[in-house]
C-alpha cells in the first residue's frame, strides 16, 4: 500500500487520529480534497462592463478586505470625499474570506484590546445601519488556564481590561462547566470569562462596511491591481494601476500579505477544523495552553489553533488575485486535533466535515503595522493583523482615519506604529525565521521581560564578544543586543536563562549586586544602542530648527548638555532627548534606542530644504559607555590625566578628551540614572581599547560590568520617566512635573507652546506619580511589572507605566499616571493636594497592595524611605 492516499470524509476525529498514526507507521499520507463552502461576496459580475476609473482622487486605498473597507468607511464618516478603494480580485476574497470570525478583547496590550472593543461595538450596529446580515452575536468567551502561571496571566489581563471598562470575570473550573458543559475541566485551574466577546461572519462584515462606505460616496473598483505608487519629492502623487493612472494625495496600503512593504510581513499556515455537531451553547473557548480555539459554526463547531511548528510561505513572483485554500495537511494538524479531543472528549464521535489550511500574515513582533511611512508623506499603511484581522479592523481603521484627518489618532498607538521598525527588520531571512517563532507565541505563555529567540545578534556593539565571555545575558531592542545583567562565574547559566515567573526572578541578587556597585564603587554599562544624530549647519539653521522643535532652550554655551522634549502641537512628547552643543552650529542629539526611525522622521518633517543644514544618523559611529558610581571620576582622572571633579567638570557638560591612547572621546557628565558618573561616546575603532583601559584601571576601585536591569532600577527609583513607556505623544511636560524643562520665554514659538500655555492656565487633569508599595513581600508576593491599575480611596484613577524593585528603598516602586477622570468623573483639574491626600493601592493580578504616592521632583524620598541605611556595611570592592 505504499503511496496510498486515505480519504477523511465522514470520519470521526477519534478514528481519524488512529488512521493518522497507522498511516505514519506505514509511511503513508492521509489527505482529502474539498471546497471551503460557499461564501457570499460583494463582487462585480464577470460579464458586466467595469466602471471606468477616475483620473484623480484624494485618497486611494489598496486592498478590499475587511481592513481596507474599514479605513474607507471611517474616512467617509469623517467627511472625506473622493475616496477610491481598489481590490485586485473580489472584495473580501483574501484572508478575510477564511477568517475564523472571532472578535475578542483578550489581547496582550491595551491598545489592541481597545481596538477590539471598538470593533465589537461597530459590528453590532452595522446590520441596523446597512441592512446587511452580518451574523453578529455576542456569545462571550472563555480563556482557559491549565496551570497557575497561565491563570496569573489571565488575572493580570482581567485587571487591565477593567481599566478599559471591559466586563470580565475570573472564574473557577466548576463555573466553566456551567457556562460550557462540553469542556473537560479535570486539568484546569481557572478561566477568564469575557461576556462581551462576539462572533460574526467576516465576509458579511466586509460586505456591510463596503455598502456603508459606498453610500457615503466611496468608489469601489474590483479586479484592479495597483502596480506602482507614484512619488515626487517625498510626497505621494498618484498610483499606476493595470487600468490606468489615478492622481492622489494619499495612498493607504491595506493589501495584507500581497502589500510588500519596507517592513515586509510573512505568512504561515493557519489550520481550522470543522465538524458537524449541534451545540446548545455558542460560547467561544480559547485553550491557549492547548494552542486551540473552538467556536460554533453553521450548526456545528469550528476549531483551529496556532501550532508550534508553522510553515512559512513567501509568494514572491506570484500575484494571487484571491486567497485559495491550501493543500490539507492532517499530519500537521494532528497535535491540535489531539488537544481538541482532550478538551472536549464528547466530540470524538462527531463527523468531520473539512480541514482548512490558509495563509495569514504575521509581523516580527506580533503587532500590526499602522501609520505613515517614514520618508514618504501621504503613504499610510494598515496591515499585518497577525490572525486578528476581524478583531482589529474596526478600531484600527478608525485610528488610521483619525491619523490621516487630524494628523494623529485619538489614542496612543506607538506600539503599532510602523516607525518602530527600520530597514534591518525587512530581511527575508530574518522574517522567515522570526515568523516561525511569532505564530506559536500568539498562544504561548509570556512572562514579564521575555525575549524573542530568533533574528538575534543583528546589531551588536564592538564589545559584544568581550561582554559575552564575561557572562552577559542579552535582550534585544530595535534589533540591538543589550546586556540585561552579568552572571558571575559559577552560576547555573542554563537555569537562569530558562527562568520564567511572575514572582521574584532568579536574577534578583545579581542585579542587586550591580546596583550596589553603581552606588558604592563604579560600574560600566554598554549603552551603544541609543539613537544618536548630529545636526550641523553653516549658519544658525541648526539652532533655529532645534529651538522650533524643542521645548527647552538650546541656545546654550558650547559644551553644555540640555535635557528636552520634542513636542507636538498638542504639547505631547514625540521625543525625549539629550542635546549637546558641540560647536556654535553643531549639535549631538541622543534619543532612546527605538526612536531611531521615529525621531529621524519627526526632525525631517520640520527640517527645511536647505543644503546648508545637514542631519546625520551617527548611531553606528559611536560606542557609548555609561560609567556610573562615586569612583567613576577616579577612573577617568587616571585615564585622562585631567581632574574630573565637579569643580573642573560640572554636571551636564561635555568635553572631547583623550582616554588611554584614544583621542576625540566625547565625555559627558550625566548617566541617565541620576547617579554620579559619565557617559563616554567613543568612535567605534577605539571602543575595545577604551573599554579594556577602563576595566584595567577600575580594578582598584571595584569596577564591574552592569546591565540594563540595574539601569532600570536606578532610573525608576529616581523617578526618571522614559519615552515609550512612561511618556508618549499624549503626555505633556506639565503632567509629568517637567515644566522646568520648558522655556516659554526663550523667544521662539516652539511646537506645543500654545497648548502648554493653555494647559498651564486651565490646569492639568492627570499627573505622573511615583508609588512606593507598602506591605508587599518581594519574596512571596506577585511582582508589579507594568499596566497595573491604580486605586485612590478605592476608586480607579490610573495605571502604572513602569516599575522596578528599588534595592535602595528595599521596596517596589511603580511609576504611572493618576487622573480623577479615570474614576468615572468628568475631567477635573488635579492638584498636588489631590495626590498627597489620597490613600493609594496598586492592583497586581486582582490583589491590591497599599502604596505611598510621591510627586516629581522630590527631595526627601530616600531620607524618608531608606531603611537600615546607617547600618549598611560598605563592601570593600577592591580586588573583586
Amino acid at each position: 500500500m505504499r503511496g496510498c492516499v486515505w480519504s477523511s470524509r465522514a470520519l470521526s476525529p477519534g478514528l481519524l487520529l488512529r488512521l493518522l498514526r497507522d498511516a505514519r507507521c506505514c509511511g503513508h499520507r492521509l489527505d482529502r480534497q474539498g471546497p471551503w463552502g460557499s461564501v457570499r461576496l460583494l463582487a462585480t459580475a464577470q460579464d458586466t462592463q467595469p466602471v471606468p476609473l477616475p483620473s484623480q482622487a484624494r485618497v486611494v486605498i489598496c486592498g478590499g478586505g475587511i481592513v481596507g473597507t474599514s479605513v474607507a468607511y471611517h474616512l467617509a464618516k469623517l467627511g472625506w470625499t473622493e475616496i477610491v478603494l481598489l481590490e485586485q480580485g473580489r472584495l473580501g476574497a483574501g484572508t478575510t474570506r477564511l477568517c475564523a470570525g472571532i472578535i475578542s478583547v483578550a489581547k496582550p496590550i491595551s491598545i489592541e484590546s481597545q481596538m477590539a472593543d471598538y470593533s465589537n461595538a461597530l459590528y453590532e450596529r452595522l446590520e441596523e445601519e446597512t441592512g446587511v446580515k452580518t451574523a453578529f452575536v455576542r456569545t462571550g468567551s472563555l480563556c482557559l488556564a491549565q496551570n497557575q502561571d497561565r491563570f496569573l496571566s489571565l488575572k493580570r489581563l482581567a485587571s487591565r481590561l477593567r481599566v478599559l471598562g471591559i466586563a470580565c470575570n475570573v472564574i473557577k473550573p466548576k463555573e466553566v462547566v456551567k457556562l460550557h458543559p462540553l469542556v473537560n475541566i479535570h486539568d484546569l485551574v481557572g478561566a477568564l470569562h469575557l461576556p462581551g466577546d462576539a462572533m460574526a461572519s467576516p465576509p458579511d462584515i466586509n460586505h456591510a462596511l463596503a455598502v456603508a462606505a459606498a453610500r457615503h460616496g466611496v468608489q469601489i473598483h474590483e479586479r484592479t491591481s495597483v502596480n506602482h505608487v507614484l512619488m515626487e519629492k517625498g510626497h505621494v502623487t498618484g498610483v499606476e494601476t493595470d487600468r490606468g493612472p489615478i492622481e492622489c494625495e494619499y495612498f493607504v496600503n491595506c493589501a495584507g500579505q500581497v502589500g510588500w512593504l519596507r517592513n515586509t510581513v510573512t505568512h504561515s499556515t493557519l489550520s481550522k477544523f470543522c465538524c458537524h455537531f449541534v451545540l446548545s451553547l455558542n460560547l467561544l473557548v480559547m485553550d491557549m495552553d492547548g494552542r486551540i480555539y473552538v467556536r460554533a459554526w453553521q450548526g456545528g463547531i469550528l476549531s483551529g489553533g496556532f501550532e508550534k511548528n508553522p510553515k512559512p510561505i513567501f509568494t514572491e513572483g506570484r500575484n494571487q488575485l484571491e486567497i485559495q485554500n491550501m493543500q490539507e495537511d492532517w499530519d500537521h494538524f494532528e497535535p491540535m486535533l489531539n488537544a481538541l479531543l482532550r478538551r472536549m472528549p464528547s466530540l470524538d464521535s462527531c463527523e468531520i466535515h473539512q480541514l482548512v489550511n490558509c495563509p495569514e500574515s504575521f509581523t516580527p513582533d506580533m503587532r500590526c503595522l499602522m501609520g505613515e511611512t517614514p520618508g514618504v508623506h501621504g503613504y499610510f499603511v494598515l496591515a499585518g493583523m497577525n490572525s486578528s484581522g476581524l478583531s482589529f479592523a474596526g478600531g484600527a481603521g478608525k485610528y488610521l482615519a483619525e491619523w490621516m484627518t487630524y494628523g494623529y489618532p485619538t489614542a496612543n498607538v506607538w506600539p503599532l506604529d510602523i516607525k518602530r521598525f527600520g530597514n534591518l527588520q525587512s530581511s527575508r531571512t530574518f522574517l522567515r525565521h522570526r515568523v516561525m517563532e511569532v505564530m506559536p507565541l500568539l498562544y504561548e505563555l509570556k512572562v514579564p521581560r521575555w525575549d524573542f529567540q530568533t533574528g538575534r545578534q543583528l546589531r551588536t556593539s564592538p564589545l559584544y564578544d568581550r561582554l559575552d565571555t564575561q557572562g552577559a545575558r542579552w535582550m534585544e531592542k530595535h534589533g540591538f543586543e543589550r546586556a540585561k545583567y552579568f552572571v558571575p562565574a559559577g552560576k547555573d547559566l542554563l537555569a537562569l536563562d530558562q527562568s520564567k515567573t511572575f514572582y521574584k526572578p532568579d536574577w534578583f541578587d545579581i542585579v542587586g549586586a550591580e546596583v550596589k556597585c553603581c552606588k558604592e564603587a563604579v560600574c560600566v554599562i554598554d549603552m551603544s544602542s541609543f539613537t544618536k544624530f548630529e545636526l550641523t549647519s553653516t549658519g544658525d539653521q541648526a539652532l533655529e530648527l532645534l529651538q522650533r522643535l524643542c521645548a527647552n532652550d538650546l541656545d546654550v554655551p558650547v559644551g553644555h548638555i540640555v535635557h528636552t522634549g520634542m513636542l507636538n502641537e498638542r504639547g505631547g512628547y514625540e521625543n525625549d532627548c539629550s542635546v549637546v552643543r558641540l560647536s556654535k552650529n553643531s549639535f549631538f542629539i541622543i534619543s532612546p534606542t527605538d526612536q531611531q526611525v521615529h525621531c529621524w522622521s519627526w526632525i525631517k518633517r520640520y527640517m527645511p530644504s536647505d543644503p546648508q543644514l545637514h542631519l546625520e544618523d551617527v548611531s553606528w559611529k559611536y560606542t557609548a559607555l555609561n560609567l556610573i558610581g562615586p569612583r567613576a571620576m577616579d577612573v577617568l582622572s587616571e585615564l585622562s590625566y585631567v581632574s574630573m571633579t565637579p569643580e573642573h567638570f560640572p554636571t551636564l557638560f561635555c568635553k572631547e578628551m583623550s582616554v588611554g591612547y584614544a583621542n576625540g572621546i566625547r565625555v559627558m557628565s550625566m548617566t541617565h540614572t541620576g547617579e554620579p558618573g559619565f557617559m563616554l561616546y567613543i568612535p567605534i575603532e577605539y571602543a575595545l581599547h577604551v573599554y579594556n583601559e577602563v576595566m584595567s584601571v577600575g580594578q582598584k576601585y571595584g569596577i564591574r560590568n552592569a546591565g540594563y536591569y540595574a539601569l532600570r532600577s536606578l532610573r525608576i527609583e529616581k523617578f526618571f520617566a522614559f519615552w515609550g513607556q512612561d511618556l508618549d505623544s499624549f503626555t505633556t511636560p506639565l503632567e509629568c512635573g517637567r515644566e522646568f524643562r520648558v522655556k516659554f520665554d526663550k523667544g521662539t514659538d516652539f511646537l506645543g507652546r500654545q497648548a502648554l500655555m493653555q494647559q498651564r492656565q486651565e490646569g492639568i487633569t492627570r499627573r505622573f506619580v511615583m508609588l512606593v508599595l507598602e506591605d508587599h513581600d518581594a519574596e512571596l508576593d506577585l511582582w508589579p511589572w507594568w499596566g497595573e491599575p491604580i486605586y485612590r480611596n478605592g476608586q480607579l484613577v490610573g495605571v502604572t507605566t513602569s516599575s522596578a524593585y528599588s534595592y535602595t528603598l528595599e521596596r517596589h516602586v511603580c511609576l504611572g499616571f493618576v487622573s480623577p477622570a479615570t474614576a468615572g468623573q468628568n475631567p477635573t483639574v488635579i492638584t498636588p493636594d489631590f495626590i498627597n491626600r489620597g490613600d493609594y493601592e496598586v492592583d497586581i493580578a486582582g490583589q491590591r497592595y497599599p502604596a505611598k504616592a510621591k510627586l516629581y521632583p522630590f527631595s526627601s524620598l530616600f531620607a524618608q524611605q531608606r531603611r537600615r541605611k546607617d547600618d549598611m556595611e560598605l563592601s570593600n570592592f577592591q580586588g573583586k
